[in-house]
């Protein structure tokens, strides 16, 4: 399909959400939302969006909260996941106002917030029976993260392996420091990552420094109190988990017993670094395809 998405503007609370729709919906179409990570905007998705059965499905991606054009909330605890769950559903609500089940994509912090939204599926009146499918690329649950950190037996050098994979996450919670890292040093950051990862020169365009910032309040204000104090992940949405078996950040580690909350889920390793859905875009469009079209 040829035809340029359709943009529009969508409402949560008070965030202005940009919402991209890059083919129409109709009758037997199944809707796809994808929801980006950190640092990324919806731009990241534009590989993997090219590879998708765009004449077949109705396929949507969106900035979060502080991140593209999306408006950035004051405060840390507007950055919480239940309030990325909400966004979520706002977008829902416009762009399948028929409430027909709908199939989740999400990447990094898209991956760690829609594991919330799967979670509070049964009871969260404006989710309940509208997910038919979730499929998780590099993102975990911190619910999950949590349950695993409290059964170390038999897997205690795996979780202290993937606890030098996360210093990062203890770096981006320092106060100040790491803003200023960003803002000062966003292009030579975004190049060096990049570079390191596989992207493409120029992967996060002038956009990095501001989603940059913003996006460490994710980091701050959901991860170590959520370990702290998690709450139960269980959910009978079918789920895909692609874990890159290179990712830099996260280890096979986070998606062991995964079966103890999840009734339907499958685990696929590919040999790709953090960013598979960019420099493997043709897998795991492979991967996503085949996991809609089974649900």
């Amino acid at each position: 399909m040829s035809s340029s998405p359709t943009s529009r503007r969508v409402t949560s609370g008070d965030v202005s959400l940009a919402v991209r729709e890059h083919s129409p919906a109709g009758p037997g179409r199944p809707t796809v939302v994808l929801v980006h990570g950190y640092p990324d905007s919806q731009d990241t998705w534009g590989s993997l969006v090219a590879r998708l059965p765009l004449e077949d499905w109705h396929v949507v991606t969106y900035d979060v909260r502080g991140a593209g054009l999306s408006g950035a909330p004051r405060g840390r605890a507007s950055y919480r996941t239940h309030h990325l769950v909400d966004d979520l559903v706002a977008v829902l609500d416009a762009v399948r106002s028929d409430r027909a089940p709908v199939h989740l994509v999400g990447h990094d912090w898209g991956s760690v917030q829609l594991w919330d939204a799967v979670a509070a599926e049964p009871v969260h009146p404006g989710l309940t029976g509208r997910i038919a499918s979730f499929s998780s690329v590099s993102g975990p649950s911190l619910d999950h993260t949590a349950w695993l950190t409290r059964r170390p037996r038999g897997r205690r050098l795996a979780l202290l392996r993937q606890q030098l994979h996360s210093l990062y996450v203890v770096l981006f919670c320092l106060p100040v420091v790491p803003v200023l890292v960003w803002r000062l040093g966003h292009r030579f950051l975004g190049s060096a990552i990049a570079a390191r990862e596989g992207l493409p020169r120029g992967h996060w365009g002038a956009g990095l420094r501001r989603d940059a910032v913003h996006g460490l309040e994710l980091y701050r204000a959901n991860v170590f109190q959520r370990l702290r104090r998690p709450g139960r992940l269980r959910t009978d949405v079918p789920v895909l988990v692609v874990h890159p078996l290179r990712d830099r950040f996260l280890t096979a580690v986070l998606a062991e017993d995964l079966d103890q909350a999840c009734s339907d889920v499958r685990v696929e390793h590919v040999d790709a670094r953090h960013w598979a859905i960019v420099t493997h875009a043709e897998r795991i469009a492979a991967l996503v395809r085949q996991h809609v079209g089974a649900h």
